[in-house]
């Protein structure tokens, strides 16, 4: 019998089987704290959406056991569980008004018409849109109906609301000023959030925790910064941000340190964050923001690199170099306005520190 922690989500031991044979969701056990702003992250078959779903009720779980509020949910139909949901394609009913697009929840759970049109009212004030309510749908922009669709998830106060991959369908510029509405929403209404999405710079920029998918398994459970900073192995490294990726043979392990043998013979010193042994196969992770070009004496790892192409970013440059036999070799560098001239086949020295350099599990 499971014990009481206080977690507003609590999946505990939950498989998910649609054949009866191959997991999609295997054993996976999370804690989701009152409050907190989740995220699920990963590739499309990681597993992200499938939980979403178990949690929501609209999908059964094979084994295991979920709880809300400390209290199992696995047998209560979704209308029951009282959580608010936004989905992708917003699923707002045309024939309604925006208003009574909201009301709709509140309909079914026989709140008072007073007491609905006032709950309908702070919903729409909350997203902006307090003068909206007798539109419909189609006369919205998509960015309006995605925030009608915020609204009409919060609208009856819920402890939780899930929201499935909500600004897939929007331009790049709304889609980051909807990622911060959304982050300021919950910040003021302190309620919790699971968050579905594919995109990792959308996770990094909302969430408290991003929980990192892959292959049915939560690879990284971390807060963005950590996420991003110390991958645990080389899926979340290259899956999280721009990355380079060297591979090579653990030469010698000593005072948090590790000497890595490239494939070309060159040797550099990196953090060991996935590798025990003297002769483990390993791949380095580092980013292209922490390369230095032409590095001071001082610089624990230098090499050199010959430049294959320069791309012009705005506020910086995305270099492609060979280095160290990976022809794919990104270094950014930021623009200053009086950078100096890069072009291809100019070699030049880099430079990282070992803590930059993350020693992983062996990826060909």
């Amino acid at each position: 019998m499971s014990t009481t922690n206080g977690a507003a989500v609590r999946f505990e031991k939950v498989q998910k089987s649609y054949d009866g044979k191959n997991l999609v969701v295997k054993d996976l056990n999370l804690d989701i704290a009152p409050g907190e702003f989740l995220t699920m992250l990963g590739p499309s078959g990681s597993g992200k959406t499938t939980c979403l779903m178990m949690l929501a009720g609209f999908e059964p779980a094979t084994h295991g056991e979920i709880f809300l509020n400390d209290q199992p949910i696995n047998n209560v139909p979704p209308y029951k569980r009282g959580i608010g949901m936004v989905f992708q394609n917003y699923a707002l009913f045309p024939h309604m008004t925006v208003a009574e697009n909201l009301a709709f929840p509140l309909q079914i759970r026989k709140l008072p018409k007073s007491e609905r049109d006032a709950k309908v009212q702070k919903a729409l004030d909350m997203v902006e849109l307090g003068q909206f309510g007798n539109r419909r749908p189609i006369q919205l922009s998509g960015g309006q109906q995605q925030r009608v669709a915020v609204a009409r998830a919060l609208v009856f106060d819920p402890d939780l609301v899930l929201m499935d991959e909500p600004l897939g369908a929007l331009d790049k510029q709304l889609r980051e000023q909807m990622q911060y509405e959304i982050k300021h929403i919950h910040e003021n209404l302190g309620i919790t959030v699971v968050y579905v999405t594919h995109d990792q710079s959308e996770a990094l920029t909302m969430s408290d925790r991003v929980a990192v998918f892959e292959d049915g398994v939560i690879q990284q459970l971390s807060g963005p910064d950590a996420l991003y900073e110390n991958p645990k192995n080389s899926f979340v490294a290259q899956f999280i941000g721009e990355n380079n990726k060297l591979s090579g043979t653990v030469k010698s392990l000593e005072d948090g340190r590790c000497r890595v043998e490239l494939n070309d013979g060159t040797e550099l010193s990196a953090d060991p964050v996935n590798v025990a042994n003297v002769g483990d196969k390993t791949t380095l992770s580092l980013r292209p923001e922490r390369i230095e070009f032409e590095p001071v004496e001082s610089t624990e790892n230098v090499v050199n690199g010959t430049i294959k192409e320069v791309i012009y970013h705005g506020d910086h440059l995305r270099v492609v170099m060979e280095v160290a036999g990976n022809d794919e070799f990104i270094v950014k560098v930021r623009n200053r306005g009086d950078q100096r001239i890069l072009e291809p086949g100019q070699m030049h020295s880099l430079g990282w520190a070992a803590n930059d350099c993350k020693a992983l599990d062996f990826v060909q």
